[in-house]
Parts: C-alpha cells; sequence; structure tokens
C-alpha cells in the first residue's frame, strides 16, 4: 500500500450531502468530499500503521514523508489537509529541527482554525526540544501572519507541569491591544488551560495584565476561576 493511494480511496467516498454541509460549517472557504473524521481515520489507518511499523524498524533512517504531507496540503478538498495532520500526530517522534520550518508553510497554508488547531500540540512537543525552537516560537508570536502568533500562544496547551510560563507570558504579552478574535480567543484559551495546573499563575497574570487583556482573553481565561476583579 501506498500512502498516495489515500487520495484515490477517499474520493471514492463521496458524500454530497455531508460535502455540502462541511463546506458550510467552514463558510464555503474550502470544498469536501464529505468525509467525516471518524471515517478518514478508519480508512487511512492501514496506511498509516504500515508507515509507522516501516519506521519502527529502522528509527535512524526514519523521516516524515513530506511529499505526501505536501500533496495533501495541495488537494483541494479539506479533508486532506487533515489527513496530513492525522498523519503527522502519529509519527510526531520521528520530527526534527529542520521540521519546523516545514509546520510553518502548512500553518501558512490554506490557513482556518481547524487545520492550524490540529497542529499545535505537534508543533510544540517539538518546539520544547530545545532552546533554539523555543525561541524561533517566540519569533513566531510576533510574525505578520495571525496563525503563527495564534500557533506561539497555544502551543503549550495540555503540557502542564512542562509548560515554560516565560515563554508562555512573553508570547501573550507580544499580542496585547489587537482586535483579531483568533488571537484574543487564544490567549483566553491558553491561559484557560494553564489554569488547570497552574491557577495561582494565571490568577496573578490576569489582574498584572487587566487594562491590556481583551475582554474576550479575559472572559475566555477567567471562565472557571473566582475572579474579584472584572473587566
Amino acid at each position: 500500500m501506498e500512502l498516495t493511494d489515500l487520495f484515490d480511496l477517499l474520493r471514492q467516498h463521496h458524500h454530497p450531502e455531508n460535502a455540502a454541509a462541511m463546506s458550510q460549517y467552514m463558510r464555503q472557504q474550502f470544498t469536501f468530499i464529505g468525509i467525516k473524521t471518524p471515517q478518514r481515520r478508519q480508512l487511512a489507518q492501514p496506511y498509516f500503521e504500515q508507515e509507522r511499523q516501516k519506521m519502527k524498524r529502522q528509527p535512524t533512517e526514519a523521516t516524515i514523508n513530506w511529499p505526501f504531507v505536501k500533496a495533501c496540503w495541495q488537494a483541494p478538498e479539506r479533508e486532506f489537509q487533515l489527513l496530513a495532520a492525522d498523519y503527522l500526530k502519529l509519527l510526531q517522534n520521528y520530527l526534527k529541527a529542520d521540521d519546523l520550518d516545514c509546520l510553518a508553510e502548512l500553518i501558512t497554508g490554506k490557513s482556518w482554525w481547524d487545520s492550524v488547531d490540529s497542529l499545535v500540540k505537534i508543533v510544540g512537543k517539538l518546539a520544547h526540544q530545545s532552546q533554539a525552537m523555543k525561541a524561533q516560537l517566540l519569533e513566531w508570536s510576533q510574525a505578520d501572519n495571525i496563525w503563527l502568533r495564534r500557533t506561539a500562544i497555544i502551543h503549550q496547551l495540555g503540557m502542564k507541569a512542562a509548560t515554560d510560563s516565560d515563554l508562555l507570558a512573553q508570547c501573550i504579552q507580544n499580542n496585547f491591544n489587537t482586535q483579531e478574535f483568533f488571537i484574543n480567543k487564544a490567549i483566553g484559551w491558553a491561559l484557560r488551560d494553564y489554569a488547570k495546573f497552574n491557577e495561582a499563575w494565571v490568577r496573578a497574570f490576569l489582574l498584572a495584565h487587566q487594562s491590556r487583556l481583551a475582554p474576550l482573553s479575559w472572559r475566555e481565561a477567567s471562565k472557571h476561576l473566582q475572579m474579584n476583579d472584572t473587566l
């Protein structure tokens, strides 16, 4: 089985009614085959498992199949970008430092919350392998592209004790005073997630920066906190 066989396989499951509804949900920005996530993953599973076993046999020579990933990103149907994200998540332990630039290309191509958010934890796992890559994420937090900035803000979701709170704070502070919905939502999301592990830090951060936080960020961040002060 070749990974490229997945293109024909998925297209054979075209479901016009699902495709129309999915496109409408995504504001008509993308076309769809009409395959829902569980079915997409079920169809891809034997192909991806074959790749995983191949890499396990030769771990020192294992590399991500970037031609396949980029072909998925170039495909017109949205399912293929999500398919590529599934592939990268399964094989994320084989990502190398140089792959961070490849991930940036994906984040900035055909960008919307679904594809970007499917990559953030993959980016986080890779970036936290070195201070140099963390520094690159800090650069992303100041990029012109809002999706790189969003990724920088939320790439530590779920990291708990492994969270670099200084990096989190810097990425957020670099995005104060913006009216961009996806940035302000991301700030609130990142803080709310970290509050599950370090509530005191988040409380202190919110109160220290109350005047600079967008109302949306504050609401999202303090959703499960009892804050005496509110915007």
